[in-house]
């Protein structure tokens, strides 16, 4: 009964595309409109929640739009829905706005490629448990590696509105510069202000690429490059709260860094779900307990804990 009451209130809801523009590589950003009761859902969205897309009936795009490494498995059937976390979400007057970023890695996002402006998705949403916004905290670190930074936009759209005299700063790291999942770097003077993202800068966030080869931004592993921000004379632990979302490699160094410095942290962790609403049981994360180790669901406890809470 539970879950069906769940299901119930979190849709499912028909979206209209709104616009589905490629970014860079394989990056798209698409654009969703909600209205009636999907916009009330979705105007209510924390950053880190996300949502399931039903693409089973998304045509694929013509033969030779198919990248080649895709060829073989773009025809196969799309049977579970795909969760999408969220870069921005607006509340207008024709309706409630999401933007979702996603890579075409397989035969689902593959076909997220053909939606057009005015067609139609259905989506189960919003669901989850997203970042809070900490009363006592002059700092907020957004840290994202890979795709981990749409969520990171989104939260860092709801700092302004919701905690506007909370100063933040964000971190970008990636194997290397066409991996970034943003439409492009900002110029040279903006690097030198620390400017490196569009997508922080308009919400005045200051922000730092790190790429593995060294092909934009600092050399090494995102981690690092926060390492070396940490080290200022004038950074005071307690004032400071760490947001991230990525790889889980990456997430366990992030976790070590803030335990290390003492430095509040949540994690959006990135397991695969197949329901999204703990049905299937198969997103389990390791957590520590008083009784030593459990398990809890990434789609319904998280998909954001506390790093102190992780066994990674």
């Amino acid at each position: 009964m539970e879950q069906t009451q769940l299901i119930q209130t979190k849709g499912p809801f028909e979206a209209k595309v709104s616009f589905n523009k490629p970014l860079r590589k394989c990056f798209h950003r698409l654009g969703l409109q909600f209205t009636g009761a999907g916009a009330e859902a979705f105007a209510k969205t924390r950053p880190g929640q996300f949502a399931q897309f039903d693409i089973s009936t998304v045509a694929l795009p013509s033969p030779e739009a198919i990248p080649e490494e895709l060829r073989d498995v773009a025809s196969k059937q799309i049977l579970l829905r795909r969760p999408f976390s969220f870069a921005r979400v607006a509340k207008e007057k024709a309706g409630t706005i999401v933007e979702v970023v996603y890579c075409v890695l397989g035969p689902a996002t593959l076909r997220l490629t053909t939606l057009a402006k005015g067609q139609s998705l259905n989506v189960i949403g919003p669901l989850g448990n997203g970042f809070s916004i900490p009363q006592g905290k002059k700092k907020a670190v957004l840290v994202a590696g890979g795709m981990g930074s749409p969520p990171l936009e989104h939260l860092a759209q709801t700092l302004t509105t919701e905690a506007p005299g909370l100063d933040a700063i964000a971190f970008a790291g990636a194997k290397t510069k066409d991996d970034l999942p943003f439409e492009k770097l900002l110029d040279k003077i903006s690097q030198e202000l620390g400017f490196w993202l569009g997508e922080f800068a308009k919400y005045s966030i200051s922000s730092f690429v790190a790429t593995d080869d060294g092909s934009a931004g600092f050399k090494g592993l995102v981690s690092n490059c926060l390492l070396d921000w940490l080290k200022q004379d004038n950074i005071i632990p307690a004032d400071i709260i760490i947001y991230a979302c990525g790889p889980k490699a990456m997430l366990a160094s992030i976790a070590k860094v803030a335990a290390d410095k003492r430095i509040d942290c949540f994690v959006s962790m990135e397991e695969m779900m197949a329901c999204g609403i703990g049905l299937c049981q198969s997103c389990a994360v390791k957590c520590k307990s008083s009784a030593g180790e459990t398990y809890k669901l990434c789609c319904k406890d998280g998909p954001v804990f506390d790093s102190r809470d992780i066994v990674f």
